[in-house]
């Protein structure tokens, strides 16, 4: 147990608050404040100072990770994989898997456009997945 200081943590704090708390609790506080100050000096670096309406990609870039070129080349190849695995479906399986999964639709809205029902989408999607399963199982 450590104790520490509540308004080196907290802006709302207006005077020093202590408290004990477990050396678990203290460890995350630390990532924490690591994590920020990473962000600010990727900001700092990039000359960042911009709004997210600014639409030049600046923020996004800095939060989120950069790949490398091996993993931009190993996720291609990824989507190549599963996209060639949905094709291998017959074509309303292929089609209740891209509308489920892709486009975000339920099963419910995939059963009302097709007019069937509704355990008839989650059987054909369970089915499909299980065969992009074997499909992608055979690639590698």
């Amino acid at each position: 147990m450590k104790k520490i200081n509540l308004r080196d943590y907290y802006a709302f704090y207006q005077s020093d608050y202590f408290v004990e708390v477990a050396d678990q609790i203290v460890e995350l506080f630390k990532q924490f404040c690591r994590k920020e100050h990473a962000d600010f000096e990727r900001r700092r670096v990039h000359k960042a100072y911009y709004s997210l309406d600014a639409n030049d990609g600046i923020e996004r870039d800095i939060v989120l990770l950069v790949l490398s070129p091996e993993e931009i080349y190993e996720r291609k190849m990824s989507n190549m994989e599963l996209y060639a695995a949905i094709n291998s479906l017959p074509e309303k399986q292929a089609k209740r898997i891209y509308a489920h999964f892709f486009l975000q639709m339920n099963k419910a809205e995939i059963a009302s456009i097709e007019g069937v029902s509704k355990t008839s989408v989650t059987h054909s999607i369970e089915q499909g997945l299980k065969r992009i399963e074997k499909f992608l199982k055979n690639i590698s």
